[in-house]
């Protein structure tokens, strides 16, 4: 029967059918038309890297997929097969877009997720990316995206621009400590993970001029578990490699699941859910400063007029640069290698046009950058000192000022030095 089989993208919607419609799921088992090793990667990801083969392919000596990769984490096995290494890959998606027989694919927690969101007996988070607008429709609010969260099984949904607000505050008091004189720099710590492995990785030199400071994901699945701590919490956004930040291991402690738009859009496909038609459910407490992180040049932006707010006199004032898209990252980085400094706080993303643009999102990147843009402008704090609801916050996390955000903190802070081996 091995002329019947299925193809993975079958398999996927088979098995998430399943998930979704509460079927046996062992009776995959006695079926003779999928791929044992497919079927294992949907079942049980965490046993696989976050690339996987769905099958042959005879790309030659030299495959595209190889040479595209900047962390030397994809090549040829013994067996001539395409092999991924686990500890070498950050998700950055470039193979798979490189791939030219579409062979690679990223690896979808869905199926693990759905399970554990059906059985788990405390609160269930949903944690959205500021890049979330407009993903599911120009006419999707955040609170009928929360409302059609709620219908496949979360208690709520938080949105991860009230914790990009604090991670602004953070960056900014770095700023204002770290900062002082003419040759200072300081590069942002925060929102994408490709950028800081790059930086731990292959610029290493680096390091000491990142903040230790957590991204806004890991801040909000920590802040929940601090209130909630047996809350089980599920980011969901843009990125494939926020799949590889989730399990680190100094921050595996903070999500739980990692999902994209685009898993998250099947499962709206398969319950037939309608965002658009959903109910209102309101509850936007983040500024303008954190819903503007998902584009390129919005931390930047968000941590200029927050340090500007903070310390209004300061006599060496910010000036930023940014780069969005792997080379464009590497060539400003060679630049600061190079003695060229033309700035003083640094702020690069993997993906073209930043978080709006990456891998899993639903809408070009010009459009989510429109969308992302709109919705900060709406938000009736310029800045996240301007926020009752981030003061708030921190006061219920044990912060009685938001200068103590700079003191050791197990909720924010990270140490790039430790990791960047």
């Amino acid at each position: 029967l091995r002329w019947n089989m299925k193809t993975f993208e079958e398999l996927y919607y088979e098995v998430l059918m399943r998930a979704l419609k509460d079927k046996d799921m062992g009776l995959l088992e006695k079926m003779d038309y999928y791929d044992t090793h497919q079927l294992d990667c949907l079942l049980h990801p965490e046993k696989h890297p976050l690339v996987w083969r769905t099958g042959d392919c005879d790309c030659g000596d030299d495959p595209n997929c190889v040479k595209a990769c900047l962390f030397h984490a994809i090549r040829p096995g013994k067996s001539g097969k395409i092999e991924v290494d686990e500890e070498k890959c950050e998700g950055c998606s470039i193979c798979i877009e490189e791939c030219l027989e579409h062979k690679l694919t990223g690896s979808k927690d869905i199926i693990p997720a759905l399970l554990a969101i059906r059985s788990h007996k405390g609160l269930v988070y949903a944690l959205v990316a500021p890049a979330f607008l407009g993903q599911y429709g120009n006419k999707v609010t955040p609170g009928k995206l929360r409302t059609a969260l709620k219908m496949v099984g979360f208690d709520g949904m938080v949105e991860v621009a009230l914790f990009a607000d604090i991670l602004t505050l953070k960056e900014a008091l770095e700023f204002d400590r770290n900062i002082q004189t003419e040759t200072d720099y300081q590069l942002t710590s925060c929102c994408c993970p490709m950028w800081i492995a790059m930086i731990r990785k292959i610029y290493s030199d680096l390091v000491p001029h990142v903040p230790p400071s957590v991204s806004p994901m890991i801040a909000s699945g920590r802040a929940v578990k601090s209130m909630h701590p047996d809350a089980l919490t599920v980011f969901i956004g843009p990125c494939l490699a926020k799949k590889k930040e989730a399990k680190e291991p100094d921050i595996v402690d903070a999500v739980d699941y990692v999902l994209t738009f685009q898993e998250m859009q099947d499962v709206f496909e398969i319950m037939e859910i309608d965002p658009s038609k959903m109910d209102e459910s309101e509850k936007d407490h983040s500024s303008r400063g954190g819903r503007i992180y998902a584009h390129t040049g919005g931390v930047s932006e968000a941590v200029s007029s927050t340090l500007q707010r903070i310390n209004p006199n300061r006599k060496i004032s910010i000036h930023t640069r940014q780069a969005h898209g792997v080379p464009a990252c590497k060539a400003m980085i060679n630049d600061i290698l190079e003695d060229k400094i033309t700035a003083n706080f640094y702020e690069g993303m993997g993906c073209v046009g930043g978080c709006v643009g990456g891998p899993r999102v639903l809408i070009p990147h010009e459009e989510g950058r429109r969308n992302v843009e709109d919705y900060g402008n709406s938000s009736p704090y310029p800045t996240p000192i301007d926020n009752p609801y981030v003061i708030e916050l921190l006061h219920r996390l044990g912060f009685d000022t938001i200068e103590s955000l700079l003191e050791d903190s197990d909720i924010f802070t990270r140490d790039f030095l430790l990791q960047k081996n």
